[in-house]
């Protein structure tokens, strides 16, 4: 029997590890630097604050947790199966699931805005990095477990929140180095074009097939739209929505002609304006309006913001927007948000393609004491303890073996340099510290190893 890791999770090694704590820090600092304050929440939420919110494909990729004992007791049994002979698959989950693996972290940071509500201060800046988990067919970039980075404002309806969070956007993907395109539109403008194609009520089967345009091609979502109820007229080839280009402003001048006579239309517009003209005073020149983004989350009101890595084939490496009233599912209505989520599975695999992490990333301690015996390992250890107090990270080895072997594994680790202590380092009360890298060999003092390494 092979014992493997479940399919679409993963393990991670030591290097893997630094190199993903330097995507988390780095956008950690980002965050903070922007007034984010941390959060968490559980792994796991209660079925029926999740279902119902991601729209019925996302509640597919839920994962139900099963309930522990008689979870299906004698007296439902019936009920069950004949639920699922009727294709009632959701209400036969129910009766055997009351809890899932969460799906996103911002329908549990709605819930936790209602719970909290008299321990947080409106407007709420939140900035939360925790797993989630999705029952996705795993292949390249997408996983069935991985990590999402949020930052999320929520309380207050002003569009300067969107401009921070593409400032934000911009900001750590200057310090990754990775060249980006952020692509920027508004469910308004969406909404609009369903209202002139008189399918308000299907608003929703739009924003899906459109959001899929990049996956499937123009063909497919054309076909799509027909099988939820579009007419042949409405997905004829001049299906205006994906026919609009140019630049950004010709873009526009576009839109104001085909929808700016309509009440959400112009509201969109001018939404979509304002972000625009004030990212451009926030100096963000990698905005893209694209008209086909529409991100086929249920919850999304306003802006819709994604973020794609420029020469490297993969999917979204960021996405957000705006979403009014969430917590209102939750019985707080009235209160509008928006927020950012940094995919940093993805953004690691962006980075190790491009061979954008930083050279010291795989140093994981700084130096190595050869151990020669007792007395030398008894000096080491004052030694160690005098180092880490000065902020060095450093080990010993812990066995007096061959100094062949020992040196190997300095190799094998990449320790940058190694300390050796023998007797006559122990009467001196200097040692000998060696770079691994260049094979240089010093003799210094505490003081002196401390001052070189810092």
């Amino acid at each position: 029997m092979e014992y493997k890791s479940v399919k679409g999770t993963r393990d991670f090694l030591p290097l893997q590890m630094q190199k993903r704590n330097y995507i988390f820090d780095t956008i950690k600092q980002v965050y903070r630097n922007h007034g984010f304050l941390p959060i968490e929440t559980p792994a796991m939420e209660n079925l029926q604050t999740l279902m119902g919110k991601y729209g019925d494909e996302g509640d597919k990729l839920l994962f139900k947790i099963l309930d522990s004992g008689n979870f299906l007791r004698e007296e439902k049994t019936e009920e069950f199966v004949s639920r699922l002979q009727n294709g009632e698959l959701n209400k036969a989950t129910k009766m055997i699931c009351e809890k899932g693996l969460r799906y996103d972290l911002t329908v549990p940071f709605a819930r936790f805005v209602v719970n909290h509500q008299n321990d947080i201060v409106l407007p709420f800046k939140r900035y939360q990095i925790q797993p989630v988990w999705r029952a996705d067919r795993p292949q390249k970039g997408r996983y069935r477990e991985f990590y999402q980075c949020d930052a999320d404002v929520i309380g207050s309806n002003s569009l300067m929140n969107e401009v921070e969070l593409l400032q934000i956007i911009d900001e750590v993907f200057t310090l990754f180095g990775l060249p980006i395109s952020i692509k920027l539109n508004n469910r308004k403008i969406l909404a609009a074009f369903a209202q002139m194609l008189e399918k308000e009520d299907c608003l929703t089967d739009l924003t899906v097939a459109i959001d899929k345009l990049d996956k499937i091609g123009q063909q497919k979502v054309l076909e799509e739209l027909k099988d939820k109820g579009f007419s042949e007229k409405d997905c004829n080839s001049d299906l205006p929505i994906l026919n609009i280009n140019g630049n950004n402003a010709e873009k526009i001048a576009q839109l104001h002609e085909l929808i700016g006579n309509t009440e959400i239309g112009k509201q969109g517009l001018e939404e979509l304006q304002y972000v625009l003209e004030k990212s451009k005073q926030a100096d963000i020149k990698s905005i893209e309006v694209d008209l086909t983004l529409a991100r086929g989350l249920n919850y999304y009101t306003g802006a819709i913001i994604e973020v794609k890595a420029l020469d490297v084939e993969i999917g979204s490496i960021t996405g957000g927007g705006r979403y009014d009233n969430l917590t209102g599912i939750f019985g707080m209505p009235g209160i509008s948000g928006v927020g950012i989520s940094f995919g940093a599975d993805r953004i690691y695999d962006c980075l190790e393609e491009k061979n954008l992490f930083p050279e010291n990333t795989g140093v994981l301690t700084s130096v190595l004491f050869i151990n020669f015996g007792e007395e030398e390992s008894n000096h080491a250890l004052r030694l160690s303890g005098v180092l880490r107090k000065n902020g060095i990270s450093c080990e010993i080895y812990p066995e007096s073996v061959k100094m062949k072997k020992q040196m190997k594994y300095a190799n094998d680790r990449k320790f940058p340099y190694v300390i050796m202590i023998g007797e006559e380092e122990i009467k001196n009360q200097k040692y000998v510290l060696k770079d691994m890298v260049s094979g240089e060999q010093f003799t210094l003092s505490t003081e002196e190893i401390i001052e070189k390494l810092k």
